[in-house]
């Protein structure tokens, strides 16, 4: 039976509006169970459970401050025992453990539930329309480079979310690093330690919240990172779906001599660019049935470590240096108060040291136990072939130079 426009999926991708895109996609548990252990909230609001994840994030923000979780944990670290223990309050604390264990359960229990509805959306070739307008926003699936979303979460967590237009995570982000960069005296202590001034950094940081900053910063990178990859693929399968029901005629015979004509092939990225380069080819006379474009699909491979702009799904080379980043920016963080340079110097090179390790050891897994995997390069996502006159196929040249075409060729 064939599925009508007015009939809902059983199994959907996801919605889209013009706040943001809430989707299934596959995801790593026991990712998503860190970070749910590294500051309860996050790994529901990762999956786009956003009432749950900020409640559980509001949360833990009220009791580790009442129970004085933060600074319980600085104590014990640097070998203040008898002080870790006068300073928490066990009224606090034991209510503290108990949320936030079903925290990383009930996450770890919604990846593996929100896999298996990916799987089932993605084997029902479900698509999402790729813009959704409103009098307050314009989202719009495009290509966005992950790696600037990263730069602007670690500039101030939020605007990578920002960037790919995930606005409620985006803002509440946002809000409270800066409520925690005030509260924490974050950007006078990295004056003071800018000018040598390490004691007076020292002096005037509040640890209980500095030590927020790691988790945030930790998962905002990757929670944005991860975001942008998906829907870069989200508008993929959306335009490839386009052009097979649009521009893959039957009356287009490959190959056939065209009567006084020729063949233009071109090879494009997934783009809008694309869809423009083949609307003004049909408002300067080519027919749409001239006109075909093949979505190329990458082979399957059996593992792969490295993410691309089409896919990180939790297993790829991005989660295990954000993990570690996080960890060692926590302990820069904790014994900078030891140390000379202080907590903000030592925590941004731990945060670095961190990535570095992680990439290093994800790298080396990756040469160890990946074997035979082709090279990265510059791979082709659509091949278009434009049927013309040859008066025409310098215009149709130049159309397609125009929007970025990879390469283009001719066949007479």
């Amino acid at each position: 039976m064939e599925k009508t426009q007015s009939q809902q999926p059983r199994w959907p991708t996801g919605i889209m509006n013009s706040l943001a895109t809430n989707y299934f996609h596959l995801r790593n548990p026991y990712t998503i169970a860190w970070w749910s252990a590294t500051y309860p909230g996050f790994g529901h609001i990762s999956m786009g459970n956003y009432i749950s994840g900020f409640l559980l994030f509001f949360w833990e923000m009220l009791v580790n401050t009442k129970a004085k979780v933060n600074e319980a944990i600085l104590f014990s670290f640097t070998g203040r025992f008898d002080m870790a223990k006068e300073i928490v309050d066990n009224r606090w604390l034991l209510l503290y453990v108990l949320v936030f264990i079903f925290a990383i359960w009930d996450s770890y229990r919604l990846a593996l539930q929100f896999n298996q509805l990916a799987i089932l959306g993605d084997r029902d070739e479900q698509t999402l329309p790729p813009v959704s307008m409103s009098f307050m926003e314009i989202n719009a699936l495009d290509h966005r480079s992950p790696w600037v979303a990263v730069v602007w979460s670690l500039v101030a967590p939020g605007l990578g979310h920002i960037y790919t237009h995930r606005i409620p995570t985006g803002f509440f982000l946002i809000i409270w690093w800066i409520a925690i960069a005030y509260f924490s005296f974050l950007f006078q202590s990295s004056q003071y330690s800018a000018l040598g001034l390490f004691e007076q950094a020292k002096t005037i940081v509040d640890p209980e919240w500095l030590m927020y900053l790691p988790s945030i910063y930790g998962f905002a990178a990757y929670d944005a990172y991860v975001n942008t990859v998906e829907y870069n693929r989200l508008f993929e399968k959306e335009q490839a779906a386009f052009f097979k029901h649009n521009y893959q005629s039957p009356n287009f015979k490959m190959p056939v001599k065209v009567d006084a004509g020729m063949y233009v092939t071109a090879s494009f990225d997934h783009s809008i660019k694309l869809e423009l380069a083949i609307s003004e080819l049909e408002q300067k006379g080519i027919a749409s049935d001239s006109i075909c474009a093949i979505p190329m699909n990458a082979p399957k491979k059996n593992s792969q470590m490295f993410d691309t702009i089409h896919r990180a799904d939790g297993m790829s080379m991005f989660d295990l240096p954000t993990v570690l980043g996080t960890i060692f920016m926590l302990f820069g963080v904790m014994w900078g108060f030891m140390w000379t340079w202080g907590p903000i110097i030592w925590g941004l090179l731990s945060l670095f040291l961190g990535f570095g390790v992680g990439f290093a050891g994800k790298y080396l897994y990756y040469k160890i136990h990946v074997q035979r995997q082709p090279k990265a390069g510059k791979t082709t996502e659509v091949v278009l072939i434009v049927a013309c006159q040859n008066n025409n196929a310098e215009m149709v040249e130049n159309v397609l130079a125009g929007h970025l075409a990879l390469s283009i060729g001719r066949k007479e």
